[in-house]
């Protein structure tokens, strides 16, 4: 229930009542309203008067009828009592002009600084006090008239209250209407008036029913008129603001009257004519493009006349370019332009033609290359050429060229190896070529000196062939690179265009790409000045024409290249061109170069072909190796004849490594074979002279010649090889008796003299030949085992009494072989150490051939002393066996014994050291005791003081005093106590 617009009472209680009629009060301001506290005025009237005000200014309400309260849309209860507010705005007039308005953030004032809370700090301090001791009097002393207010406040609400709750509830639900037939049921319940009570009683009903809504009625518009009055004081301040506000709106249509007349004479004096300079300015550049345009179409019409000069001066890289920018201008500048739809396919013809032409060119450069004079011609042939055609190989992503390259390559080693026979055979008249045509036949009927010089020569125009094709390739890996470093550039610029554009950045941009020109140019060594003309014409160009776009200006610098080429008509503007082109397609980035992957992998596939060219040298060379080899006659060289092949293919094998950067394995395999032969014919040549020596060998001691001195003098310095051969001076030196290692006298027999030459051939073979190293250990090792076994054989087994005829293995003898085999021993860890840095560490497992070596040897020499003891032990057990303790002293017996201990020592004293001497006595002395010891027990003989002990005192001092006689055993403790038995 809503009051209509033309009674919208503001109430106010009349009489003072509690159950007043309200009316409609006029003009007039209640007293008691003054003391009441009003909303403050969110839009304050300003003064009127002294020139300050508005009133000569347009206004925009001025224009339309004049407003008024019946202007109104929204009466003044539906608006204070809008349900759909969550709270009583007091301000409405400003905050709710409608349902769409949003309520806007005010920016804050330039004028006023800003305040922050510290700076009421010291206000709030001052006053808190204050504020304790009022908020405490207040709550000791409440105001009487709040008290009142509060009561009756509190009165009125719970009538009002009271009075509502009569209303049923069904009136005040939000979903309540009456177009729901259930609810107009409720409200209307027709029941009443269909009773049996007949007609009388449906009219007492209706009245009823009608009273009952007026009652509720009345109700509600006493509570509606209850709440109008408690708001009075904000409707009249309402009112108020809106008067206000019209002035306001007045002065604001005055003043923007006056701002429209204004803006209208700014418009005709300052923008009509700058306008119209600016569409002159436009027209203007509109006809300038257009020129532009018809420069850069008779510019592409002359594309293909150009693109034919370039290709009769083999510059393919700048007709692809002109091709490439031809066809970029059609498709982005000139696209529809009906003179020019055959033009773009008839460069496309043209480019594959290109295509075609560049790799025919690549292969005859590669063919004629790699076929001149490798002695006389050592530099890169035509560099310019090759650059060129690389740098059009890459535009045109033609990335297998290099095949082409290994092909012509692996011709041209063909051919030296051909060519370098027939130059050798014309110079050896023995060699009919007409009746011998197969090369490999040629090469065996050389000579060895005549075939080494030959493999000399390949060998050296090998290399001069591998340094040509590394300087060729170097040449085409710095293009690459400098496609590589351009590509860069282009992400560096790209990077810079992206960013913030600014003069700073733009100038560097500019300097950067003036400076990627110049080592472009640089390095193609074309025309530098017109480089820099280009890089200044751009500048203007990007500085003068800023609106252009960049396909714009592309078509303008390559109208401008067309130009000058079609101006100068001549080779060599044709190349400057071309030089720009190039310049444009790298640093710009508007090419189809290819990417850095497949530019960092052309970069490997170079380093692979140099890899390729040196296995292709190598296998050449194997192929005259075999060739030779075919009949056996590498097997029978000499040792000094296969040393130098063997340092001849090594010293290639390593120049080639240190020119291409890997170790070629073709070339040291087939060496490495041959060496196996050279190996088993090496030692089966030793091995049966060392068998012969040894078979023919009667075991007694040899003069050392001064030449095996100086040989074993030279290996305590720690030279183990060969020395050379002196000349025999005019004082020739005598033979020694003993060969003198490390200050020991060592009396060797001849077999053993030539072992030591022996196995030093080994060890030179070993220094001239590294690959041999583990083969010629192994022969080392089994010649050494044959020594071993063939003179245990001879001496311990005594056969050389069948082989040489000796009537008897002596004490000498035996003495001597030992002497041998020690000398032996000392130079086996020597050899094993030499063995050991010539082998690689996963090599070293052979070294235990030594190890078995060394313990077979002193195996050896160990059964040689225990056969020296065994041929007294059974002297000692014949003699004493008959030995009898009776006068004469000494007896006889030990007269034979001592007489038999002097031959040994005579034996063997010159040929063993002393301590070998003392300890061979001591045990020759223990077997004594014991034989002596058993045989004295079996005649019952103890050291009882009785006679016979005195007799055998006797003997046994006489035992003592000869072998203390003997030198060196003047010191030997023979403990002689121990023949008697202990007593118990």
């Amino acid at each position: 229930m809503a009051f209509s617009s033309s009674s919208s009472p503001v109430p106010r209680r009349a009489g003072g009542g509690r159950d007043g009629v309200h009316l409609k009060e006029r003009g007039l301001s209640s007293p008691r309203s003054r003391g009441i506290r009003s909303l403050p005025d969110v839009c304050p009237k300003e003064p009127t008067g002294e020139g300050r005000g508005l009133h000569n200014g347009p206004s925009v309400v001025a224009e339309h009828d004049r407003w008024t309260v019946y202007s109104s849309k929204v009466n003044l209860p539906a608006a204070l009592n809008d349900p759909r507010l969550a709270k009583r705005e007091s301000d409405f007039f400003t905050k709710t002009w409608g349902l769409d308005f949003t309520e806007m953030e005010v920016m804050p004032s330039f004028h006023l600084p800003n305040i922050s809370r510290e700076q009421f700090g010291p206000y709030s301090q001052e006053m808190t006090q204050r504020e304790r001791i009022h908020e405490r009097c207040k709550t000791i002393c409440p105001n009487k008239d709040d008290v009142d207010a509060v009561s009756s406040i509190t009165t009125n609400h719970d009538k009002s209250r009271a009075e509502l709750e009569q209303v049923p509830k069904i009136f005040m639900r939000p979903e309540f209407a009456l177009e729901d037939p259930a609810t107009f049921n409720m409200v209307l319940p027709w029941s009443h008036f269909h009773s049996a009570g007949g007609k009388s009683r449906d009219v007492a009903s209706s009245k009823l029913l009608q009273e009952k809504l007026s009652h509720y009625l009345d109700v509600v518009e006493v509570s509606i008129a209850r709440q109008i009055s408690l708001r009075s004081e904000a409707f009249f301040h309402a009112m108020s603001s809106q008067h206000e506000l019209q002035d306001r709106l007045q002065e604001t249509q005055q003043a923007v009257a006056i701002l429209r007349g204004r803006t209208d004479a700014m418009d005709r004096v300052m923008c009509q004519g700058p306008l119209r300079a600016l569409r002159i300015a436009l027209t203007r550049n509109n006809c300038v493009k257009l020129h532009n345009k018809l420069k850069l179409m008779a510019a592409v019409h002359q594309t293909q006349p150009t693109v034919q000069l370039l290709l009769s001066t083999s510059e393919f890289v700048g007709a692809l370019e002109l091709i490439a920018t031809t066809k970029e201008v059609l498709q982005q500048e000139l696209q529809g332009i009906h003179s020019f739809r055959h033009l773009g396919s008839q460069l496309c013809e043209l480019e594959k033609l290109i295509d075609k032409m560049m790799v025919e060119d690549f292969s005859m450069y590669a063919r004629s290359d790699l076929n001149r004079n490798l002695k006389e011609e050592t530099q890169v042939l035509e560099k310019g050429r090759l650059e060129s055609l690389v740098f059009g190989l890459l535009r045109q992503r033609k990335l297998d060229f290099l095949d082409i390259y290994s092909d012509e390559m692996i011709t041209a080693a063909k051919a030296i190896v051909s060519q370098c026979v027939a130059e050798r055979v014309v110079h050896i008249e023995e060699i009919d070529t007409e009746v011998i045509f197969k090369l490999a036949d040629q090469m065996r009927l050389m000579t060895f000196p005549q075939w080494f010089e030959l493999l000399e020569n390949i060998f050296e125009t090998f290399l001069l062939f591998l340094q040509r094709i590394k300087d060729t390739l170097n040449v085409i890996r710095n293009v690459v690179l400098q496609v590589l470093s351009s590509n860069h550039k282009n992400r560096l610029l790209a990077e810079t265009s992206s960013a913030p554009v600014g003069q700073d950045i733009s100038q560097e941009k500019l300097a950067l790409q003036g400076e990627a020109e110049l080592a472009y140019l640089t390095h193609e060594g074309l025309f530098i000045s017109d480089a820099l003309n280009e890089a200044q014409q751009q500048r203007q160009q990007e500085s003068g024409v800023a609106g252009q776009d960049q396909h714009s200006a592309a078509g303008s610098r390559f109208q401008q290249n067309r130009t000058e080429t079609a101006a100068e008509g001549d080779s060599s503007s044709g190349i400057s061109e071309i030089s720009a082109g190039r310049e444009h397609s790298f640093i710009s980035g508007e090419n189809p170069m290819p990417t850095d992957m497949e530019l960092n992998r052309v970069i490997n596939n170079l380093q692979e072909l140099l890899y390729v060219a040196s296995d292709v040298s190598h296998d050449r060379c194997v192929k005259v190796l075999t060739a030779r080899a075919k009949d056996g006659s590498l097997e029978r060289l000499s040792s000094a004849e296969f040393v130098s092949l063997s340092q001849a293919v090594e010293t290639f094998v390593r120049d080639t490594e240190d020119l291409c950067g890997r170790r070629s394995v073709s070339l040291r395999g087939a060496l490495q074979s041959q060496a196996n032969r050279f190996v088993n014919r090496f030692h089966e040549e030793r091995k049966t002279k060392l068998s012969l020596l040894l078979d023919n060998e009667r075991w007694k001691q040899a003069d050392v010649p001064a030449e095996f001195q100086d040989l074993v003098n030279s290996i305590a310095d720690g030279k183990i090889s060969l020395p050379e051969r002196k000349v025999s001076g005019a004082e020739d030196r005598k033979p020694a008796d003993f060969l003198l290692v490390d200050g020991q006298k060592y009396a060797v027999v001849g077999t053993v003299l030539l072992l030591i030459r022996i196995f030093l051939e080994y060890c030179q073979c070993v220094n001239d030949i590294p690959s041999i190293t583990t083969d010629m250990l192994t022969r080392l090792s089994d010649l050494f085992k044959h020594f071993n076994s063939r003179s245990c054989q001879l001496v311990l087994g005594a056969g050389a009494l069948q082989v040489v005829g000796l009537k008897t293995i002596t004490t000498k003898n035996l003495a001597l072989a030992s002497r041998c085999l020690q000398l032996v021993v000392h130079y086996i860890p020597i050899i094993r150490a030499h063995f050991e840095t010539k082998l690689q560490p996963k090599q070293f497992s052979v070294l235990r051939h030594f190890d078995h070596i060394m313990k077979d040897y002193n195996d050896h020499i160990a059964e040689i002393s225990a056969k020296l003891v065994a041929i007294m032990d059974s002297l000692f057990e014949k003699f004493l066996s008959k030995y009898e303790v009776k006068a004469p002293m000494p007896s006889a017996c030990f007269r034979n014994i001592c007489k038999q201990m002097a031959k040994m020592h005579e034996a063997i004293f010159d040929l063993l050291p002393e301590e070998q001497t003392q300890m061979l006595f001591l045990r020759i002395n223990a077997c004594f005791k014991m034989h002596l010891k058993r045989q004295l027990a079996r005649l019952g003989v103890s050291n009882d003081g009785g006679p016979q002990h005195g007799l055998v005192v006797v003997d046994v001092a006489f035992y003592t005093e000869n072998i203390l006689a003997l030198k060196s055993l003047e010191r030997l403790d023979l403990n002689m106590a121990e023949i008697w038995e202990q007593k118990r």
